[in-house]
C-alpha cells in the first residue's frame, strides 16, 4: 500500500504540463466555478452560523461565572465544526457536480496515454455521468461521516488524539482519491465493479487524496487548481493500472 500511496502522490508531477499539452484547461472552467461557489458558501455559512450555534451551546453553561468565556469558546468551536463538516461536504459536492466535465478530461488523457491503441468502454451521457457522480459521492459521504464521528470522539483522548487526527486526514484523503479515480472507472466498470477496484487499490486513492487535501489548505489558488491537478493525476495512474492488469478490451482500428 505504501508503494501505491507514493505513486498516487508522484503522479502529480507533470500534471500542469500534460493539461497544457492536451489543451484541457477549457474543460475545467465550470468545475472551477463550482469549486469557488461551494467553498465560498461554506465559509459564509460558518461565519453566519457560528454565533447562533455558539449562543445555543453557551446556554448549557448554567453558572454566571465564566459565561462570557464559555460563549467565546463555544462560538469558536461552532465555527470550526461547521468548517470541518463543510470541508467534508465540499469535496463530495464539487466532485459529484463536476463528473460530466471531468469524464471527457479523463477520456482524453486515456487516449493520449494509450496512443493509437483504442479500447472499448461504456458510452455514457451527460446525465448518466452526473447521476453516477452523485451516487458515488453520496455513498462516499455517508461512509466518511460514519468513520469520522468515532474518530473525532477518540481525538479528545490525550495522546491518542494525535493518531486520530492523522487517521481522519487519511480517511478524507481516501474518499477524495476515490472520487477522482471514478472519472476514469465509470467508462470501464459498473458501479459495484468500480467500488471493488478502488478498494483493491486503496493506496493509490489515498496518495491522490493526500495532495488533494493539502491543496485545499492553500487559500484561493488551492480550490481553483485542486480538481484539474488531482483528476489529471488520478486519470494517468488509473489508466496505467487498468492497462497493466489487462482490464482494457482492445478494439481494432
Amino acid at each position: 500500500m505504501i508503494y501505491n500511496i507514493f505513486n498516487g502522490i508522484k503522479a502529480y508531477a507533470g500534471t500542469l504540463q500534460l493539461i497544457s499539452k492536451l489543451r484541457l484547461w477549457k474543460y475545467f472552467g465550470v468545475p472551477m466555478l463550482i469549486s469557488i461557489l461551494v467553498a465560498t458558501s461554506i465559509i459564509l455559512s460558518a461565519y453566519a452560523l457560528a454565533d447562533n450555534f455558539g449562543l445555543y451551546i453557551s446556554n448549557l453553561w448554567v453558572w454566571e461565572w465564566g459565561k462570557d468565556t464559555f460563549f467565546v469558546i463555544s462560538e469558536i468551536l461552532s465555527g470550526v465544526l461547521i468548517l470541518v463538516l463543510g470541508f467534508i461536504l465540499y469535496k463530495h459536492i464539487v466532485m459529484a457536480l463536476s463528473a460530466p466535465f471531468m469524464s471527457p478530461v479523463s477520456e482524453k488523457i486515456e487516449a493520449h496515454l494509450l496512443g493509437a491503441q483504442r479500447h472499448q468502454h461504456r458510452d455514457t451521457s451527460f446525465s448518466e455521468q452526473l447521476l453516477r457522480g452523485i451516487r458515488i459521492n453520496v455513498r462516499n459521504l455517508l461512509l466518511e461521516l460514519l468513520l469520522t464521528i468515532p474518530i473525532v470522539l477518540i481525538s479528545f483522548i490525550p495522546i491518542v488524539g494525535i493518531a486520530s487526527t492523522i487517521l481522519l486526514f487519511l480517511v478524507q484523503a481516501y474518499y477524495a482519491g476515490f472520487g477522482n479515480m471514478d472519472y476514469t472507472l465509470e467508462r470501464h466498470f459498473k458501479y459495484d465493479e468500480s467500488i471493488k477496484f478502488v478498494k483493491q487499490h486503496r493506496g493509490l486513492a489515498i496518495g491522490n487524496g493526500i495532495v488533494f487535501m493539502l491543496f485545499l489548505l492553500i487559500p484561493v489558488i488551492g480550490i481553483i487548481l485542486v480538481l484539474p491537478l488531482s483528476v489529471t493525476a488520478a486519470s494517468t495512474e488509473t489508466v496505467k493500472l487498468l492497462k497493466a492488469q489487462n482490464r482494457l478490451k482492445s478494439n481494432d482500428i
